[in-house]
């Protein structure tokens, strides 16, 4: 496990690529399973669904450039909340000292919700003790 408050690599990349030595844990982080996409193509170690945004959330952004900022903030707030803080808290548990590879089916990773996730894992202090 990694130290109390050290900070530790977080990649994003979309589930559909091709898995790389690289990405260390791969978790898919989206709420539903990727269309099209075989189990064993998806090459994960685990899904952690409970951190996506919520369904409202995610509609009402609908990756509208214009709604980003605002987007992030209330994403923010959810992680924020007891059952997301907990898949936050798994995710730092599968980081480990080794990378951590968000995953999502999204076609625009950098509009998606993974930056933030991803910033919130690497800013967000570990367990103590």
């Amino acid at each position: 496990m990694g130290t109390t408050g050290e900070r530790f690599e977080v990649r994003t990349r979309r589930v559909y690529e091709e898995a790389a030595p690289e990405d260390g844990t791969r978790v898919l982080v989206d709420r539903l399973w990727p269309r099209g996409l075989a189990k064993e193509k998806a090459e994960l170690d685990e899904w952690v669904k409970d951190v996506a945004p919520s369904d409202g959330l995610r509609r009402w952004y609908g990756h509208d450039p214009d709604r980003h900022a605002d987007f992030a903030e209330r994403y923010r707030a959810e992680l924020a909340e007891p059952e997301r803080h907990e898949a936050v808290e798994r995710l730092r548990e599968l980081a480990g000292d080794a990378p951590l590879t968000l995953l999502t089916a999204t076609r625009e990773v950098d509009r998606s919700h993974l930056p933030v996730l991803a910033e919130v894992l690497r800013n967000t202090p570990g367990p103590t003790g």
